[in-house]
């Protein structure tokens, strides 16, 4: 089964009324809540419930409201009481999508027709937290970048090039019979620190250039768009044609996970929230976009002076985060609650 299946199934299974008995509304939960712009699924979850990520538990979709997965500013969310047990709903529409008003004991459609915009709902997470890894970040295999076309130099011997610019470039562009490239330049290299097992090479996104011209292994590029200073040695390789994925639904992992945060968005080692984070763990161990992980801190050691030796104490749960990328060895999750100071080797687990 497909990871785009997948997603559409667990879009459908929110829709549908859930068990809630493992599941309790804060006591201090809102009757209602008027969603505003900048709001975030998480956010509203974490209103109602410790457990944002299991939303779908205690979130009664009205089947009479038009795309009831999606909520928009003005949006007013609220307590209503179904069966006997109370749920967290849209209450009404605003004007962003209104389609219809939930009543008490009634429910009135009004008489219009509506686009809704998909882009227009309010994300499950801060988007701008993770726009540049969606877009900007690949994770290859090492002997891909070291074998890929490279800068050679500026047609005017420039050593930095930006868009508009045209530049010589070198390498085997046969292989990939291919125009358009994306340029990368090498960032970090990702070993297991369990196993020492390579797991990745982050290659960065500096642009976009096309082929314009070639005399056997030598290119002439002309570059259409840089996020950057372009580079001699920067490296080229075919862009991808994949599904980017910006509807996430915050879920709990299908199977067991263990693993450590390799490294955080900015070469630093401590973590705070809405960080990016690298993980030891990816597509081969089940993960997908959308799995919310639980990270644990070491215990602290002390002394037992009756022992006369150092122990150290359980580990701590210390904070929630959420995999927004995945590839087959490693994912990019976002920090989404850090409830203790977080640092690069602490682990995760299941929640």
């Amino acid at each position: 089964m497909s990871k785009t299946i997948k997603r559409l199934l667990f879009a459908a299974l929110i829709c549908v009324t859930a068990n809630v008995s493992a599941l309790q509304l804060l006591p201090n939960a809102p009757q209602e809540y008027v969603v505003v712009k900048g709001d975030t699924l998480w956010d509203i979850s974490a209103r109602y419930t410790n457990n944002p990520w299991k939303w779908p538990e205690i979130w009664y979709q009205n089947p009479q409201i038009s795309n009831p997965h999606l909520i928009f500013p003005g949006d007013v969310i609220g307590l209503v009481t179904i069966d006997g047990q109370t749920r967290v709903s849209v209450v009404s529409r605003g004007d962003a999508s209104r389609t219809v008003k939930l009543s008490p004991g009634m429910v009135k459609l009004q008489p219009t027709a509506r686009i809704e915009s998909i882009e227009s709902a309010i994300p499950a997470i801060p988007a701008g937290a993770i726009r540049s890894y969606l877009r900007e970040h690949r994770v290859v295999d090492g002997e891909i970048l070291r074998n890929s076309p490279r800068i050679l130099s500026g047609v005017d011997d420039h050593l930095l090039m930006g868009a508009g610019s045209s530049v010589y470039a070198r390498g085997d562009f046969k292989l990939h019979n291919a125009n358009a490239f994306g340029i990368f330049r090498q960032g970090q290299l990702y070993k297991d620190p369990e196993t020492d097992e390579i797991l990745g090479l982050e290659a960065i996104d500096i642009g976009l250039a096309r082929v314009i011209a070639r005399d056997d292994d030598i290119a002439t590029i002309e570059l259409d768009r840089t996020y950057q200073q372009v580079a001699v040695g920067d490296v080229l390789l075919p862009t991808e044609d994949r599904e980017l994925v910006t509807q996430f639904f915050p879920k709990s992992p299908e199977h067991k996970v263990v693993g450590q945060i390799l490294a955080v968005s900015g070469g630093v080692s401590q973590v705070g929230q809405f960080d990016v984070v690298v993980l030891n763990r990816g597509e081969r161990d089940y993960l997908e976009p959308g799995d919310v992980l639980v990270i644990n801190k070491a215990g602290a050691v002390v002394f037992d002076r009756v022992a006369d030796e150092k122990v150290r104490m359980p580990e701590e749960r210390a904070g929630t985060m959420m995999v927004f990328r995945t590839f087959e060895k490693l994912s990019y999750a976002l920090i989404m609650r850090a409830t203790r100071p977080l640092r690069v080797g602490d682990k995760f687990v299941n929640p």
